[in-house]
C-alpha cells in the first residue's frame, strides 16, 4: 500500500487479500442489497412531487423507504447518507439544465429522505446531544426552504426572474449540503467512538475480534471514515491489540489493516494522528514482529502494508525499523514463499526498503543481508496472470526497486556490489525494451536515474552507445528517446 509517486496503497492489494474475516460482497450481491432501499417512499413524496412524467431519467430516481435494519445506526447512516448525497448531486445537475419540474420533485423527495434519516437515527441512537439537535434543525429548515423556493420557481415564466432565483436555489442547495455533511459527521463520529469504546472495554476476545473487523469495514467506505477513526483515537485501541499477544494472529492482522488504511499517504489529514506518533514505536515493533511470525501471506501482507505506510508518515519510523533489524526480517521473508508469494507483497517490501534507503547507514545492512541481489531480482518482476491489477503491481515493484537502487548507490560499496551483479545490464534492458517494463514511463524514469547513478561509479561498464544515449544527454532527452523505442512487428 503505499507508494512512491504514482504508486497506490492498500487499495492496490486485491480485496480478497485485504480481509481475513470479512465476507466478500461482490457487485451483484451489493446491488441486490441496495435494491431494498430503492422502493416507493412516503405518499407525501408522490403527491407533492407529481412524479408522473415522460422524462427518460425518472426511472433512475433513488427513493428510500425501509432502513438497512433495526439496531444498526452505522449502516443506517452510511446507506441514508449515500442516498442523500446522490440526490444532492442530481439536483445540482438538473438545476444546471434548468429543469425546474425535476428540481422541485427531487427537492421534495430529498426532504423525505432527510426527515427519515433524522427520525430513524433518533429512534435507535442514544440520547441526542445539543449539537446534534441543532444540526438536525438546520438541515430540516434548509430542506423546507429548498422545497418552497423550487415550488415558487415553477410558477415563474420570466427568464430574467428565473435566472436570479436560480442563484438563490444554488446557494440554498450548497448550504443544505454543508448542514447535511456536518450532521452526518457528528453522527458517524459518535458511532465510531462507541465502536472504539467497545473494543477498549471488552474482555471478550470474540467481541474484540468482530468489532475490529467492523472497524476495518468502515475504512473501506473511504477517507472520511478513516479520518474519523483517527480523530476519535482509534489508533490507540489498535495499538493495544497489536501489542497484546493474547489476541489471535488474525485479530492483530486486521488491526494492522486498519492502521494501514488510516495512515495511507493518499489521505490528506494528519492533524488527528498525534496519538499515533506518541505510540509509533510500540506499533512499529508489533508490526515487524507480526511480519516475522506471520503464518500466511495474507497476514504478512497486511502487516507490511501498515509498515510501508508508516514509513511515509514519519522518517523516525525508518530509523526505528533500522534499529529493529527490519531489513533482515523483510529480506529473509522474500525467500519464504509461504509469506511472500505475490507482487502485491513484494510491493510492500520494496516500498519499505525505498523509504529506508534515504538513511546513510542502510547500505551496509543491505549488503550484509544480500539485499542488492534481491533488489535486482525485483527489477525482473513479471505478472503471472496478466490481470491489470497484477501488471500494475509489477510495475510498481520495478519502479521502486530502481529508486531503491539509485538511493543506495550513494554508498560506493553498494554501487560496486550492484555493478558486480550486472545491475547495469538489467537497467539498460529495462530502458531500451518497452516490453520489459510494460511500456511504463514511471519505470523508465526510475531506471534512467539508477543507471546514471551507477555510471558515475563505474563508467567503464557501459558501451559507448549506452553512455551517449542513456547517460550523457539530459534526462528528459533520454526519456523521450527510450519511450519511442517501440518494437517493430514489420
Amino acid at each position: 500500500m503505499m507508494a512512491l509517486p504514482g504508486g497506490r496503497h492498500l487499495d492496490s492489494v486485491p480485496l480478497q487479500e485485504q480481509r481475513l474475516h470479512f465476507m466478500q460482497v461482490d457487485s451483484v450481491q451489493r446491488w441486490m442489497e441496495d435494491l431494498k432501499l430503492m422502493t416507493e417512499c412516503e405518499c407525501m413524496c408522490v403527491l407533492q412531487a407529481k412524479p408522473i412524467s415522460l422524462e427518460e431519467d425518472t426511472q433512475g430516481d433513488l427513493i428510500l423507504a425501509g432502513g438497512p435494519g433495526p439496531g444498526d445506526p452505522l449502516q443506517l447512516l452510511l446507506k441514508r447518507g449515500w442516498v442523500i448525497s446522490t440526490e444532492l448531486r442530481r439536483i445540482g445537475q438538473k438545476l444546471a439544465q434548468d429543469r425546474w419540474a425535476r428540481v422541485h420533485s427531487m427537492s421534495v423527495r430529498l426532504t423525505c429522505h432527510a426527515r427519515s434519516m433524522v427520525s430513524e437515527y433518533s429512534t435507535i441512537s442514544r440520547t441526542a446531544s445539543q449539537e446534534m439537535g441543532q444540526a438536525e434543525k438546520l438541515l430540516m429548515e434548509k430542506c423546507s426552504e429548498l422545497s418552497a423556493v423550487t415550488e415558487r420557481c415553477l410558477q415563474v415564466e420570466n427568464e430574467h426572474v428565473l435566472k436570479s432565483m436560480k442563484a438563490c436555489v444554488s446557494e440554498t442547495l450548497s448550504l443544505l449540503g454543508e448542514h447535511f455533511g456536518q450532521l452526518l459527521e457528528l453522527a458517524l463520529t459518535r458511532e465510531v467512538q462507541a465502536l472504539v469504546r467497545k473494543i477498549d472495554t471488552s474482555d471478550n476476545i470474540y467481541i474484540t475480534e468482530s468489532t475490529t473487523g467492523n472497524l476495518f469495514g468502515l475504512t473501506q467506505e473511504g477517507a472520511p471514515l478513516c479520518r474519523i477513526i483517527a480523530k476519535v483515537d482509534g489508533i490507540l485501541c489498535l495499538a493495544d491489540i497489536l501489542t497484546d499477544e493474547s489476541h489471535s494472529e488474525a485479530t492483530r492482522a486486521e488491526a494492522a489493516a486498519v492502521v494501514a488504511q488510516v495512515t495511507s499517504p493518499h489521505l490528506s489529514f494528519t492533524q488527528h494522528l498525534t496519538s499515533f506518533l506518541e505510540n509509533m514505536e510500540e506499533i512499529v515493533t508489533a508490526l515487524i514482529k507480526l511480519c516475522q511470525e506471520a503464518s500466511s501471506g495474507e497476514v504478512f501482507l497486511l502487516a507490511s502494508a501498515a509498515l510501508a505506510n508508516i514509513t511515509f508518515f514519519d522518517k523516525m519510523a525508518c530509523e526505528m525499523l533500522l534499529q529493529l533489524n527490519a531489513i533482515r526480517v523483510l529480506l529473509e521473508a522474500c525467500g519464504d514463499k509461504q509469506r511472500v508469494d505475490t507482487p502485491y507483497t513484494r510491493d510492500q517490501i520494496v516500498t519499505i526498503l525505498a523509504n529506508m534507503s534515504v538513511l546513510e547507514q542502510c547500505g551496509s545492512d543491505i549488503i550484509q543481508e544480500n539485499g542488492v541481489q534481491l533488489i535486482m531480482g525485483m527489477l525482473s518482476e513479471k505478472p503471472r496472470s496478466g490481470t491489470p491489477a497484477e501488471v500494475a503491481a509489477c510495475e510498481r515493484v520495478q519502479q521502486k526497486a530502481a529508486v531503491t537502487l539509485a538511493r543506495l548507490c550513494r554508498d560506493p560499496d553498494v554501487a560496486q556490489e550492484a555493478v558486480r551483479l550486472s545491475c547495469m545490464s538489467r537497467l539498460i534492458e529495462l530502458c531500451r525494451s518497452p516490453s520489459e517494463r510494460n511500456s511504463s514511463d514511471a519505470v523508465l524514469v526510475a531506471c534512467l536515474a539508477a543507471l546514471r547513478r551507477l555510471a558515475g561509479v563505474c563508467p567503464e561498464g557501459l558501451q559507448d552507445s549506452d553512455f551517449q544515449q542513456l547517460v550523457q544527454p539530459r534526462l528528459v532527452d533520454s526519456f523521450l528517446l527510450c519511450s519511442n523505442m517501440e518494437e517493430s512487428f514489420v
